[in-house]
């Protein structure tokens, strides 16, 4: 019975080990749980599902926000997350932004990826983050969407079409060319 305990102990102690290496190897990599990467270099890729399914989003005003009721306006969707420093250095560009297109009728959403209300609520807070913002908090938009890591930027025209995909941190230049291109084909 002893042999048993102590294999029982060891076993335990080895995966939990292996488990803590696991996580610590996937952390220096610059992944998150999930297998989502935080993308340090920005690129545009192409849009490989331009009708994203609709959804609903729980905003941290307490409202709710669907895709749907968001059609027939120009909308960017930012991908974010409070831990993730690449964010962090372009939000406050994305305020900018939001203030800016507003005006012309471009509406801004953020989807806060796993973190808790509190950090969601004090990284908007320190960034002046004005647009709605939500936390899918299992990934599910995420994963419909078919995002491989944060930031990402989903930029749809009046028709509910994504026309634009930007991959890691944006400059607010590039930002701006995207939004205005989609201004100017309306």
């Amino acid at each position: 019975m002893k042999k048993i305990m102590a294999f029982t102990v060891v076993t335990v102690a080895a995966v939990g080990l292996l488990g803590l290496l696991g996580w610590a190897l996937a952390k220096a990599q610059g992944t998150s749980f999930g297998g989502f990467a935080i993308n340090a270099d920005f690129t545009e890729v192409p849009v490989a599902n331009p009708t994203p399914a609709n959804f609903t989003l729980k905003l941290l005003s307490g409202e709710q926000i669907t895709l749907e009721a968001l059609k027939g306006k120009p909308l960017m969707i930012d991908f974010w997350a409070s831990w993730c420093v690449p964010c962090r250095q372009e939000a406050p560009q994305l305020a900018r932004l939001d203030k800016e297109y507003r005006e012309k009728g471009v509406v801004f959403l953020g989807v806060d990826l796993w973190d808790s209300e509190s950090a969601a609520r004090q990284f908007v807070e320190r960034y002046g983050l004005q647009y709605a913002n939500g936390i899918d908090q299992q990934g599910t938009i995420a994963i419909d969407f078919g995002v491989t890591g944060i930031p990402e930027k989903y930029f749809f025209n009046r028709e509910g079409r994504v026309v634009r995909k930007f991959i890691g941190p944006v400059g607010e230049d590039r930002m701006r060319e995207a939004l205005d291109s989609i201004l100017a084909s309306q």
